[in-house]
């Protein structure tokens, strides 16, 4: 494959209810792969909980995505992360380091209105060469 070359990955899945979005789930640019904003949902829908159980949803939905690509946590090198409420971080960070302590990425975290019930959103870059 050439490094040039740029990789789609799905468009319409079930964590959108199996609707074809207006986004790819992630691009593969080169030795870079951008994974787009993940929510906790399953099956379309956003999942009851707290942001524990918020947090480790969107892990797991950005981990689904990075195996598309053939990556895993380790190769992600930057993420952003939106919270609802910013009384959450402490929470929110207790869970993402559980996921990242032995390869940290910089990151950025914000509050910001989010989707209903929808209590954080995270989207992330990860880089793995092709050769």
């Amino acid at each position: 494959m050439s490094k040039n070359k740029l990789i789609r990955f799905d468009v319409a899945d079930s964590q959108a209810g199996g609707q074809r979005r207006p986004f790819a789930k992630a691009v593969r640019a080169g030795d870079f792969v951008y994974v787009s904003g993940q929510v906790p949902t399953v099956n379309g829908e956003v999942i009851v909980g707290n942001i524990v159980a918020q947090t480790e949803q969107v892990i797991a939905n950005i981990k689904e995505v990075l195996a598309l690509a053939d990556c895993t946590l380790e190769h992600v090198v930057k993420v952003n992360a939106w919270l609802d409420d910013a009384r959450d971080f402490s929470s929110f960070n207790a869970v993402f380091q559980k996921h990242f302590i032995d390869h940290p990425p910089a990151r950025s975290t914000v509050q910001s209105p989010m989707m209903v019930d929808v209590k954080v959103e995270m989207d992330v870059i990860a880089y793995k060469p092709l050769d």
